[in-house]
């Protein structure tokens, strides 16, 4: 068996290649479906709405299937399975040439997803428990770094080779993932389910502080993308429609990125020597927060700093739900359990762009904002009171 840190090293380069080669694709997406597959500005609308959509629905439903077969079948298979249908999916993602095609790609990349949980559920599987909070950060933080560095490529290669080679470039990516999964990581060890424990695994969904967690997460990655469709537009607001709008969209949305990789592991210490549960209270309160600051500013400058501030703070959220749900299940659960988490955070992702469109069509676009600051706000307040009744 390996050392633990270097199994973490390992299982950290492989989230930033994972999370690069996704951005390095998804920011284009309507403009490869104009430019590469021929669809109208009338109907990229509707089409991007619709291939972006189905791989969370359908990445939603397999999750919990997949995490099963993760604690049964083994956490390493099923990365390995998730690496290789994603990388397929990436390959063809750049062959296609319509989109109903593209629609297809999608699909299979719903069939594929769960490398992410895979990937926590051997995490929290082989690091001590004691250092949970922050390898969870760790890798919480490459997570990150992928989602800063992925439009970067993304946008360096269409300009300079065109659009289909990012989708060819991170299908390389998430082969050597792959290779990298069979050769040097670990089949976490595993116990032997007894009776007694098939049923209590079987009961997993019945734990109210399980249930909780999920809840948290769909209703964070609603928050994410309750704002992420519309920062493009939101910035051109701010701006008057004058500058790079597509630069500054993407110099806005790194901010957060980095601001995220460089508080995340901090925010794992924080929850390992406070409390999880108080990382998450703090983590949602201060992001809630700020994301009312941020509504305010009507200038670049100052969007840009409130935007950073809130990426330090909204960084705790999800290594401290990862870190809870961990140590609310044995480790011959974990699969299932972040199978679920990612089911959660899947319908999170779907519902997060219908609520924020439909907001954005009948109020403003700092409206959304408010929103999701009150959303945090909730979480914050549920955690505090939940937890301070079963203290």
């Amino acid at each position: 068996m390996k050392n633990w840190k270097i199994i973490l090293a390992i299982l950290t380069a492989n989230v930033v290649m994972m999370s690069a080669g996704y951005t390095m694709l998804i920011p284009f997406l309507p403009m490869y479906l104009m430019n590469e597959l021929g669809v109208s500005l009338d109907a990229v609308k509707m089409w991007n709405g619709a291939i972006f959509s189905i791989t969370f629905l359908i990445g939603g439903i397999m999750a919990p299937i997949w995490g099963k077969m993760a604690d049964t079948k083994g956490k390493k298979m099923m990365a390995m399975r998730a690496g290789t249908g994603l990388a397929i999916s990436y390959f063809l993602g750049g062959m296609v040439t319509s989109p109903e095609q593209m629609f297809g790609v999608r699909v299979i990349q719903g069939f594929a997803a769960g490398l992410w949980s895979v990937c926590l559920a051997i995490a929290t599987s082989l690091v001590p428990i004691d250092k949970l909070g922050v390898s969870l950060g760790i890798l919480q933080a490459g997570l990150t770094c992928g989602n800063v560095i992925g439009p970067l490529i993304g946008g360096s290669l269409a300009s300079l080779f065109g659009m289909r080679s990012s989708f060819f470039v991170a299908g390389s990516l998430l082969t050597l993932i792959t290779l990298i999964f069979f050769f040097y990581i670990p089949e976490p060890p595993r116990v032997e389910i007894k009776k007694q424990q098939e049923k209590k695994t079987e009961q997993l969904l019945k734990r109210p502080k399980i249930r909780e967690v999920l809840l948290y997460a769909a209703v964070a990655q609603m928050v994410i993308l309750l704002i992420q469709p519309i920062l493009s537009l939101y910035v051109s607001e701010i701006n008057h429609g004058e500058g790079n709008l597509i630069f500054l969209s993407g110099f806005v949305f790194s901010l957060v990125g980095i601001a995220s990789a460089i508080t995340a592991p901090s925010w794992g210490r924080f929850g390992q020597r406070h409390g999880f549960y108080r990382s998450l209270c703090l983590a949602a309160l201060t992001a809630g927060i700020m994301n009312f600051i941020v509504a305010l500013p009507n200038t670049m400058t100052l969007f840009c700093i409130a935007n950073f501030t809130y990426g330090l703070c909204c960084a705790g959220i999800q290594p401290s739900l990862s870190a809870v749900l961990a140590s609310n299940t044995d480790a011959d659960q974990r699969g299932r359990a972040f199978g679920f988490m990612f089911s959660a955070q899947q319908f999170g992702s779907m519902v997060g762009p219908l609520l924020g469109g439909t907001i954005a069509t009948y109020f403003p676009l700092k409206s959304l904002f408010f929103v999701a600051g009150v959303m945090l706000l909730a979480i914050s307040g549920t955690v505090y009171l939940r937890h301070k009744k079963r203290a």
